[in-house]
């Protein structure tokens, strides 16, 4: 069969409800990282799976959309300074921007993203995603809140749970087989909630309270310039990397979807998805590797997979009982994971750098590398009386200005 038949089988609503539980654990991990309600996640993945599918449907690929990574570190740090809805309205902003680019890719080349984004630019703005908010991961092993202003558990117990969630991950990253392969940092959080139970650190009230029907917590955004001019820049990754999952279906499916329904399309139907789940109050949306992973495997092109997927994502929202028991995850277990995982965020931008041999002998890289991290890391922040922009934000803007400005050798 192609992969571009799309044909309902009973059998394909089992294969798709496989799917689900790979992408399961990441697509739950972010809101229990970020703190966002993770039955409101499972619907917006639902609902902006199904919504991707009708924007491609000349040829639609064998994807789910769900949960981003790249936005975990910018959503605690946007949830911390300006609030929850005020995030939102961000996130909605980083959905507009996907939209803008799939039309100025429509207009022009998908080639003009990399003369604005080069490598020199994107791999510094991803290494200050991982390692701005590094002092969050620490507090929170420690047992501490983010800020590291409230205890919430004991030193001892809270450095035991830590670091069993974190070598557990690192042991299945290494080892790991099968399935586990695919999962290892919700094995993490399974062994430190393990131990948390045997320590009596775990309080199950928010799951014996919560009802086994339950409509998700739904959250509007709330218009707020400074996180809008935040979380643009964040964008400039996931963005780029959606061309990566572009190519790495379309080398599974031996099917062209940058031909056919385009980056164009894509890019779109992304930027609508994303959008549409942080009105709702969800993480802007992402293609899967997990699943792009295991269509490899299996060989299940038939798109419509993804749309039983996408159903039973709805239809799991729905139940009260497992947003609360997500809830009663203590904090040193995600702690744990986090240290981790800030960290292959900001290895990940170093690799960047490294696969495209970026020439720091040349000295304007040199210069539009050390901008960038320096006036991100280092906190600089630029007020302009209606908006301040810093951080992340900063970095990524000042890099792309010197990128065009400074002369090319």
């Amino acid at each position: 069969m192609a992969a571009t038949d799309y044909h309902f089988r009973l059998r394909d609503s089992i294969i798709g409800l496989q799917f689900l539980f790979v992408a399961f654990g990441a697509l739950v991990l972010v809101p229990i990282l970020t703190g966002l309600d993770s039955n409101v996640a499972l619907f917006t993945a639902g609902i902006g799976t199904l919504v991707f599918q009708c924007i491609n449907r000349q040829n639609v690929p064998p994807i789910f959309l769900a949960s981003s990574f790249a936005f975990i570190a910018p959503i605690i740090h946007g949830v911390q300074t300006w609030g929850l809805p005020a995030t939102l309205s961000g996130l909605v902003a980083a959905g507009v921007f996907y939209i803008l680019l799939s039309f100025v890719v429509r207009l022009r080349r998908a080639d003009w993203l990399h003369y604005i984004l080069p490598p020199v630019v994107v791999g510094p703005v991803i290494i200050t995603i991982g390692l701005i908010l590094a002092p969050v991961a620490v507090n929170m092993a420690l047992g501490k809140t983010g800020d590291g202003s409230i205890t919430l558990v004991p030193l001892p117990q809270a450095m035991a749970i830590s670091m069993c969630s974190l070598l557990v991950t690192i042991w299945v990253i290494l080892k790991g087989r099968g399935m586990f392969k695919l999962l290892p940092v919700l094995c993490g959080i399974f062994a430190g909630y393990t131990l948390s139970s045997i320590l009596d650190v775990v309080d199950f009230s928010a799951c014996l309270q919560a009802p086994w029907l339950a409509v998700p917590a739904f959250t509007a955004p709330q218009f707020n310039l400074e996180a809008i001019l935040y979380m643009l820049p964040i964008a400039i990754a996931p963005a780029v990397e959606h061309l990566g999952d572009m190519l790495a279906i379309s080398s599974a499916t031996k099917e062209n979807y940058l031909k056919k329904p385009g980056l164009k399309n894509t890019l779109l139907g992304d930027g609508v998805a994303t959008s549409l789940a942080a009105a709702l109050g969800g993480p802007p949306n992402t293609t899967y590797s997990e699943v792009t992973g295991a269509v490899k495997i299996t060989q299940s092109f038939n798109p419509a997979i993804m749309t039983w997927a996408a159903i039973f994502a709805i239809i799991l929202a729905f139940v009260g009982k497992l947003g609360g028991l997500l809830a009663t995850i203590p904090v040193p277990v995600i702690g744990g994971v986090l240290i981790l995982l800030f960290g292959i965020i900001a290895s990940i931008g170093i690799q960047t750098i490294a696969d495209h041999q970026v020439d720091y002998n040349n000295p304007r890289n040199l210069i539009i590398s050390s901008v960038i991290l320096v006036c991100a890391i280092g906190g600089m922040t630029l007020d302009f009386g209606f908006v301040s922009l810093g951080g992340i934000g900063l970095g990524a803007v000042v890099g792309i200005a010197l990128n065009l400005l400074l002369p090319r050798t």
